[in-house]
């Protein structure tokens, strides 16, 4: 995790977690997985592509999700995203379904979410990097302290935010969001994860999208486009 890949203006955030002993120790286990064979998405290059998309004093809304999808050329670096002509993931199909029962937004073609990303919308994992075919392969190899700063930034920026949490690993940090000083500034939106799974355990009808823009409004900071 070289401090060079880190987009400038996350960088004050992010060194100091990125210098620490733990983040070296994951970039080391990262490479010996690839060395030993092992498929990790998305591909190098574009493991930050969130925070590269979305400047640290542009962010108004953070989407949080679990980890990447493991399946072959979906992850690209932004959650719950995938390029352009690549088959929308179940999740992603239930993201839109909610979207057009919350806003009246039609099922997009693309499942490319970069023009949220460009609005402000940070779209996080918890964890940064997948084994092809295992989710939540990752979880607890030292990804969390590198995006709880990304999260305490955002807290942190002044800035009213929007921080919608699907699913309980990303539920895990709404405690950091509400323990830090400016959470009063902000709103927690937390809801099941849109898989399969769990999206009949309430995210159907949870409405992230209008609430985020009627706070964003009450807050002077606009609105997201969330049409694609």
């Amino acid at each position: 995790m070289a401090s060079d890949q880190i987009p400038d203006s996350w960088r004050k955030a992010l060194e100091p977690v990125l210098s620490a002993p733990e983040a070296r120790k994951l970039g080391g286990w990262l490479s010996a997985e690839e060395k030993a064979g092992k498929v990790i998405y998305p591909p190098r290059g574009t493991r930050l592509a969130a925070l590269e998309a979305t400047p640290l004093q542009e962010v108004r809304v953070v989407i949080l999700g679990q980890d990447p999808y493991h399946g072959p050329g979906q992850a690209h670096g932004l959650s719950f995203s995938v390029q352009d002509g690549v088959k929308q993931p179940p999740s992603l199909v239930n993201i839109f379904k909610e979207l057009e029962d919350d806003l009246g937004i039609a099922r997009p073609l693309t499942g490319n979410l970069m023009p949220w990303a460009k609005q402000g919308v940070l779209l996080l994992n918890n964890t940064l990097t997948v084994e092809a075919g295992q989710a939540g392969s990752h979880a607890g190899r030292g990804w969390d302290a590198i995006t709880d700063a990304c999260v305490q930034a955002a807290v942190e920026g002044g800035a009213p935010c929007v921080f919608i949490l699907w699913g309980s690993h990303a539920a895990k940090k709404a405690g950091r969001v509400k323990g830090l000083g400016k959470a009063a500034h902000h709103l927690v939106i937390n809801s099941p994860h849109p898989s399969p799974l769990s999206s009949y355990r309430g995210f159907f009808g949870s409405k992230p999208f209008s609430q985020a823009n009627a706070f964003l409004e009450s807050m002077g900071r606009g609105s997201i486009d969330w049409s694609l």
